[in-house]
């Protein structure tokens, strides 16, 4: 379950993008909110 909404979650976060860079900031901000978690 917790898969599944960590899938939506990037999903949506990556169709928000418009740059490179904007997908690289969204991506290591959700690397470390799900490093926060375990």
């Amino acid at each position: 379950m917790k898969l599944l909404i960590l899938a939506t979650l990037a999903a949506l976060t990556l169709a928000g993008c418009n740059t490179i860079e904007g997908v690289g900031h969204d991506i290591s901000g959700g690397a470390r909110r799900v490093g926060t978690w375990f």
